[in-house]
């Protein structure tokens, strides 16, 4: 097993709604470290060139719109398998077929309003990463 970085949000909705520790014990509980951590408010230019994949679905103005609507909280989560691992305790997209136990389950309010963003591979969690943190925010 291999000790790795991968990136997380807390988006909009849960940090309106004030979950970020309940959120942040999730991950401990997982065995997950929290390395680096700052709420943020998202501008326009940052969302966009987050979901840049996205561009030309029919969702995307829909999702910087809400991605930029309140704070979010940006991670970089540390442990044994950690993007696979930071999947697992997220849960499904949809927190309807989300298992019991998983953030996405028992936080989100939708599809849409699914509580987390996590990194779905080692490659996009580095790129990730480096769009909000520098080397020496990250504390290990």
């Amino acid at each position: 097993m291999a000790i790795q970085r991968t990136f997380s949000i807390i988006k909009p909705d849960a940090t309106k709604r004030n979950l970020t520790g309940a959120i942040n014990a999730k991950f401990e509980e997982a065995g997950l470290r929290i390395v680096g951590q700052r709420r943020v408010h998202m501008t326009r230019e940052q969302a966009e060139k987050f979901y840049a994949v996205h561009a030309e679905r029919p969702f995307f103005g829909e999702l910087v719109d809400f991605m930029i609507s309140e704070p979010v909280v940006v991670q970089v989560l540390e442990g044994e398998n950690a993007v696979a691992k930071n999947r697992e305790v997220m849960g499904a997209t949809n927190p309807a077929d989300a298992d019991e136990g998983t953030i996405r389950k028992e936080f989100a309010l939708s599809i849409g309003e699914n509580s987390v963003h996590g990194s779905d591979s080692e490659e996009n969690a580095k790129i990730e990463i480096e769009q909000f943190f520098t080397e020496d925010q990250i504390v290990g």
